[in-house]
C-alpha cells in the first residue's frame, strides 16, 4: 500500500508540474502529453496493422497476380500504394479505438489517471485533449475519403478489374431517365464495347401532353470534344404531335443531341468510391432529376463519409470510458470488450448500408444509425465511468 501511495504521489507531482492551473490557457503540458500519446499510438497501430494487411492480401492474391501476368510496378504503385490509404481510412475508427484503449489503460495502470483526479482535474477536463485529437483524426479521415482516396481508387479498381477480379460492367438493360426537363429517354440495352444503345426512345412533353416521340433501332455515342452529348441514331423515326396534326419523318442515320454520356448508363459496384464528395453530390442530384433509380449506393457512400469521420469522437468516448479505471489483469479485458464493440459497429454499419441499398431505409439514416446507437452506448459508459 505504501508503494502505491508513493507511486501516486510521484505521478501527482508530475501531473501538477505539467498541468499548472487549468484556468491559464486552453492546453497545458499534460494535454499535449495525452495528445502526443493518442496520435503516436494511433499512427503506430495504423502502420503495424496495415503492414500485416498488405502481407496477408499479397499472400492471398499472389496466384492471381502471377496467373494474369501483373507487372511488379503495377502491383506496388497502382494497387498497394492506393490499397494502403483506402484500407487504413476504411477502418480508421478501429485504429482510434485501439489507440485510446491501449494508452489510456497504460495511464490507468500507472495510476496517472488517479493522480489527475487528485490534482482537481475532472473527467470532463481530461476529455479535452482526447476530443481535440479525435477532431484532428476526423478532419484527416474526411479529407482523405472525400478528396484524396477516390482518385487513387480509380487506379486501384482498374488494377483489380484487370489482374485480380476481371469483372467489368460492359452492359446495362431497361434504362429510363429524365435527361432534361420534360424529356424522357429509354434504352432497352446499352453496351460499353461499342458505346451503342439499342431500341432507343426519346419522348418530349409539354405539361402532360406528348409533343414528340423519337425512336431509333440503335444509337451510337460520338466522341466529340466540342459536344459531349452527340449521338448518331440509326433507322430512326420522329413523330411530331400538335393539337390537330401529327407529322412522321424517318431516315437511315441522323446526328442528334441527347444529354447523356456512357458513364451515366453503366453503374459498376465500386463506381461510387471513385468519385470525390462534390462529384458524388453532383451525380446524385443529376440522376435524381432524371428519375434514375439506381443511386442508393451513391447516396449511402456520400453520407457514410461524413458519418465515418464523426465515428472518431464516438470511439474515443467509449474507449476512454472503458479504460480510464485501473482493473485487475491490465488492459486485456478492456481491449477485448472494446474490440467486440468496434467490430459490432462495423458489422452494424455494413448491415444498415445493405438495408438502404436493397431495401427501403433512407440512405442518410443508414449511414448515421450506427453512430446514433453507439453514441448512446458511449454516453452511458461515460457517465458510468468513475469520476
Amino acid at each position: 500500500m505504501r508503494s502505491v501511495r508513493e507511486s501516486v504521489g510521484k505521478v501527482k507531482r508530475r501531473v501538477s508540474r505539467s498541468s499548472g492551473h487549468i484556468s491559464n490557457g486552453f492546453f497545458k503540458r499534460i494535454d499535449w502529453y495525452i495528445i502526443g500519446k493518442f496520435l503516436g499510438t494511433y499512427f503506430f497501430s495504423l502502420a503495424l496493422i496495415l503492414a500485416i494487411a498488405v502481407i496477408f492480401d499479397y499472400n492471398e492474391h499472389v496466384d492471381k497476380f502471377v496467373q494474369n501476368s501483373a507487372p511488379w510496378h503495377a502491383i506496388i504503385f497502382d494497387y498497394y500504394l492506393n490499397f494502403v490509404p483506402y484500407f487504413g481510412n476504411l477502418f480508421s475508427a478501429l485504429f482510434v479505438f485501439i489507440a485510446v484503449i491501449f494508452f489510456t489503460s497504460k495511464l490507468a495502470e500507472h495510476s496517472e489517471i488517479i493522480a489527475m483526479y487528485s490534482t482537481g482535474i475532472s473527467m470532463h477536463r481530461i476529455m479535452r485533449p482526447y476530443l481535440f485529437s479525435a477532431l484532428l483524426i476526423a478532419i484527416m479521415t474526411y479529407a482523405l475519403s472525400a478528396y484524396v482516396i477516390p482518385k487513387g481508387n480509380v487506379t486501384r479498381i482498374q488494377f483489380e478489374n484487370t489482374y485480380k477480379k476481371k469483372q467489368i460492367v460492359d452492359s446495362s438493360h431497361n434504362i429510363q431517365m429524365e435527361v432534361e426537363s420534360d424529356v424522357i429517354a429509354y434504352f432497352d440495352r446499352f453496351e460499353r464495347a461499342n458505346n451503342t444503345g439499342y431500341r432507343f426512345i426519346l419522348d418530349k412533353f409539354e405539361g402532360n401532353a406528348l409533343v414528340s416521340h423519337f425512336t431509333a433501332k440503335s444509337i451510337v455515342y460520338q466522341q466529340d470534344a466540342d459536344n459531349p452529348y452527340l449521338w448518331k441514331a440509326k433507322n430512326w423515326q420522329l413523330r411530331t404531335i400538335t393539337d390537330t396534326l401529327e407529322v412522321i419523318t424517318s431516315g437511315a442515320e441522323r446526328d442528334t443531341i441527347v444529354a447523356i454520356q456512357p458513364y451515366d448508363l453503366l453503374v459498376s459496384d465500386m463506381q461510387q468510391e471513385t468519385m470525390s464528395s462534390p462529384e458524388l453530390k453532383h451525380y446524385i442530384d443529376r440522376q435524381r432529376r432524371r428519375g434514375f433509380a439506381n443511386i442508393k449506393a451513391f447516396e449511402v457512400e456520400y453520407h457514410k463519409r461524413i458519418a465515418s469521420s464523426f465515428a472518431a469522437f464516438i470511439m474515443t468516448l467509449i474507449g476512454v470510458s472503458l479504460s480510464s479505471r485501473k482493473v485487475k489483469g491490465g488492459m486485456g479485458l478492456n481491449l477485448g470488450i472494446g474490440i467486440g464493440l468496434i467490430f459490432g459497429y462495423i458489422l452494424f454499419q455494413t448491415v444498415s448500408a445493405s438495408f438502404a441499398i436493397n431495401g427501403n431505409m433512407p440512405p442518410i439514416l443508414a449511414a448515421w444509425l450506427p453512430n446514433i446507437l453507439f453514441l448512446i452506448v458511449g454516453v452511458w459508459l461515460y457517465y458510468k465511468a468513475p469520476k
